[in-house]
Parts: structure tokens; C-alpha cells; sequence
């Protein structure tokens, strides 16, 4: 059974970030994974704090907050998604504080060995979906490439993203049809290949 964290970035609750990544969850629980999911702004928690404890001390991020059995989470996973709308060209601060956090799973010599990089086990998945309100789709295309790049050291060796543009008021991905329907697909094919290409 494929088991997926999906992470909600959003500060609505019901946002349409968060309702492409709840479709696609959908899709891979019916597909038979196990699906767990975090609304990230409903939980207390503060961002890396540059201790480098993990580093030093710990074989994990030492702070204990509400990220921790988010990050615990992560960690046994096979996909991983993380859902966002567009902030000022980034991800938002609630995603932002988590990927920050994930500096715990790479190994003291991340920088130097690259064979050693993750204490995670390889061959996972990460999927972006990304809702952007701007309706130039050649805007901000930089956000899924970068944390792919980084996650992937992290040993999420396969990357998939849905985005969709011109996609701001409440309801807007609600009426996207085919942007819904990208999000069940992919659903399924994390469910059942685990993003394998």
C-alpha cells in the first residue's frame, strides 16, 4: 500500500490549493493508498532555527512543536504532496516554515558526500500543486523546479506537479474541470506507480 502525506500550505482551509490537492488524494485513497493529511496553518510551529543540533546531535530536527509528527510522517512516506497558492511569487510562509524544517533529514556531510545526502530512504515521490491567480503561465514557473531540485538530495528521486494558473477567488479550481480531473489522474498514478515514469 502506497502511503502519501499531503500538506496543506494554505491559510484557507478551503482554498483552491487545497481542494486540487484534496481531489487528488481522493483519487489515491480510492486507488487504495493511505492517505494523511496536514493543514499546515492549523498547527503551532516555528521555522529551522539554525541550531544545527541535527547536525551535530541529533539524527532529526530536535525542535518539538506541531511540524514534529508532520515531519515524522514524512519520513515513512512514499509520495509526498505539497499543496500551495502563490504568494509573492513563492510558496506560502506555512509551507516556507516546513521546507525550511526538512534540513533535519539531510546527513552532516550532505554538502560533500553526494551518495550519503538523506537520512530518508530513497525512491520517493514529490508532487507541487500550485494554484496561481496571475494568468501568465510563464510567471513563477521557477517554484516547482527549485524544491524539486532540493528534494530530490532528500531522496524524492521522482517529481510530478499540477498547476494552474489564473486560479484565485474562492470556488475558481471548483470550476476548472480539467483542472480537477489532472488532479484525479495524478492521484491515481501516485496510488499505483508511485510517480514512476
Amino acid at each position: 500500500m502506497r502511503r502519501i502525506v499531503c500538506l496543506l500550505g494554505s491559510p484557507r482551509p478551503k482554498g483552491n490549493s487545497a481542494l486540487m490537492a484534496q481531489t487528488l488524494c481522493e483519487a489515491a485513497a480510492g486507488q487504495g493508498a493511505e492517505v494523511t493529511t496536514f493543514a499546515l496553518n492549523a498547527l503551532k510551529y516555528r521555522g529551522c532555527q539554525g541550531c544545527l543540533l541535527c547536525k551535530t546531535k541529533a539524527e532529526a530536527c530536535v525542535l518539538k512543536d506541531g511540524l514534529t509528527p508532520v515531519l515524522e510522517a514524512v519520513r515513512g512516506c512514499d509520495a509526498l504532496v505539497l499543496a500551495t497558492p502563490v504568494y509573492f511569487g513563492e510558496v506560502t510562509a506555512q509551507l516556507k516554515a516546513f521546507i525550511d524544517r526538512c534540513y533535519g533529514y539531510f546527513t552532516p556531510d550532505y554538502a560533500l558526500n553526494k551518495a550519503h545526502r538523506s537520512r530518508l530512504a530513497p525512491g520517493k515521490t514529490l508532487c507541487m500543486v500550485i494554484a496561481q491567480g496571475h494568468p501568465r503561465e510563464d510567471l513563477f514557473t521557477d517554484i516547482f523546479p527549485r524544491y524539486a531540485y532540493f528534494y530530490n538530495w532528500l531522496g524524492f528521486n521522482e517529481s510530478r506537479l499540477l498547476r494552474a494558473c489564473k486560479i484565485y477567488h474562492l470556488g475558481d479550481a471548483e470550476r476548472r474541470a480539467e483542472v480537477l480531473e489532472e488532479a484525479r489522474a495524478l492521484g491515481v498514478e501516485l496510488a499505483g506507480k508511485g510517480g514512476q515514469a
